[in-house]
This record gives structure tokens, C-alpha cells and sequence, in this order.
């Protein structure tokens, strides 16, 4: 999606790599098994560091699991980035079976829902005061922004509609 937007993608993966890059995606994945890397990788620190100096992030699924202030149902030694005011639980809608899709209204996107697919997906149980709800699937915040950290519980990079990594972008340059 965004090579699509015009922009050039950076692998990220080991501490160096980050020299080269202005704004970090954190996709979808596993987040135990994500952590784990970025700890391995000697990434987690680096990350961790250019996040508090206000490099903007985009978290999707997992990628808002790492972004997030706190994990419910993680491993004991699992950590997150604490880069916005929100707590996840993991894979809170349900298993494999359980993943669907929704459509969204998301007022800061404009005109038109956004098509959202959730697999294995996290669920936001609390929010702090400076965390904007940009969208909720049943009541439950499913989008969220903080400053420069944007985060879904969804894989927006499976749908066809750029805008939400527009949004991002926009904010992110």
C-alpha cells in the first residue's frame, strides 16, 4: 500500500536500519513473536527511543498490541512500546474462525466507510484522555490516534482503499 502511495518501504532489521527511515509501520503478525524479535534484533531500545523523540507510527492488528501502554493476556515477558495511551488485549474478538470484516465510518477519512478485515484480532479495553477514538466496531474503540502514533485492530492493507495510510502519510510528512 505504500509503495502503491509512492512511497519506498525500509526493511527494518537490525538497529542501523532505522538511520534510514522518518515513520515506522508496525504491521500485523504475531505480537509475542514480534517482541521476541525485536528484542533479539537489539531493536527494541532503538525503536523504543526514536518513538519517545516523536518519530510517528503506524500499528495495525499486532503493530497496535506493540504501540500500546499495556497487553492484557500477554506473556509475562512480553513488552510494548507504551507510544500510545491505550490497553489490548490479544486476539480479543476470537480465533482463526472468529476473524470478519466491517465497514467503518471513520469521519477523518471523509466520504465513505472504510472497508476494515480483523483477523485474530486485538480489542481496545481502555483508552487515556488524550487518545482520539477515530472508530468502534460494537461499542469498542477498533481505530485510534494519539499525536503521532495511529493504530487499528484491523489489516487495512488487505482492502483496496489507500486512505487510511494516506492519513498517515499526510500526518506522518
Amino acid at each position: 500500500m505504500l509503495s502503491r502511495l509512492g512511497v519506498e518501504p525500509v526493511a527494518c532489521r537490525l538497529p542501523p536500519d532505522l538511520d534510514d527511515v522518518d515513520a515506522l509501520v508496525l504491521p500485523g503478525g504475531e505480537s509475542t513473536t514480534m517482541s521476541m524479535l525485536l528484542e533479539s534484533a537489539g531493536l527494541f531500545e532503538p525503536v523504543a527511543e526514536r518513538l519517545e523523540a516523536g518519530m510517528p507510527a503506524f500499528g495495525t492488528c499486532a503493530g497496535m498490541i506493540l504501540l500500546g501502554r499495556q497487553i492484557l493476556d500477554g506473556r509475562d515477558d512480553q513488552r510494548c512500546f507504551d507510544a500510545i495511551d491505550i490497553s489490548v488485549r490479544r486476539n480479543a474478538f476470537g480465533r482463526q474462525v472468529d476473524s470478519f470484516e466491517s465497514d467503518l465510518d471513520v469521519a477523518a477519512l471523509g466520504d465513505g466507510p472504510l472497508h476494515a478485515v480483523f483477523i485474530r484480532a486485538p480489542v481496545v479495553e481502555a483508552v487515556g484522555d488524550e487518545v482520539e477514538v477515530l472508530a468502534a466496531v460494537d461499542g469498542g474503540p477498533v481505530l485510534c490516534r494519539q499525536g503521532h502514533v495511529l493504530v487499528a485492530a484491523f489489516h487495512p492493507e488487505l482492502g483496496d482503499d489507500p486512505r487510511l495510510h494516506e492519513l498517515f502519510l499526510d500526518e506522518a510528512m
